[in-house]
């Protein structure tokens, strides 16, 4: 590979978070709207509605695993491990993450725990990959 295929993943991440802070804004504004709660209790997130609560978890849980993933990609491109499995599995991180967002905000668990899971094996591989990749080359 010669290009930047590495980062597309990590831009299609970057974009299923921007779409989720838009679901927050949307689903903040709602709840504001319908008289549920006041706006100033969203200064420090103090009972938040069940509505937004849901929203804010998905986009906390895009900055937990999600950061080795980052780091990974951007140490395979460095180590010029950024090769046709590393590309597959960097997408595969993505499109679980994907999969796992829209089970949380449709409430789906057990959907939700396999394609986590699903993502921790995949960026556990990734590692490997890596691992494997500065030792044999």
């Amino acid at each position: 590979m010669t290009g930047f295929e590495m980062f597309w993943p990590l831009l299609a991440h970057a974009f299923l978070i921007f779409c989720l802070y838009g679901l927050l804004v949307v689903k903040r504004a709602e709840v504001v709207k319908s008289g549920e709660v006041e706006r100033e209790a969203f200064r420090e997130n103090l009972d938040e509605p069940q509505a937004s609560r849901v929203v804010n978890k998905a986009i906390a849980n895009q900055f937990e695993l999600p950061v080795l993933f980052y780091a990974v990609c951007v140490l395979l491109y460095i180590a010029e491990a950024d090769n046709l499995p590393a590309v597959a599995g960097a997408w595969a991180f993505v499109l679980a993450r994907y999969v796992q967002a829209y089970m949380q905000l449709t409430g789906n668990l057990l959907f939700r725990r396999l394609s986590f899971m699903a993502g921790f094996v995949i960026l556990f591989l990734l590692w490997v990959w890596l691992g494997a990749w500065m030792a044999f080359s």
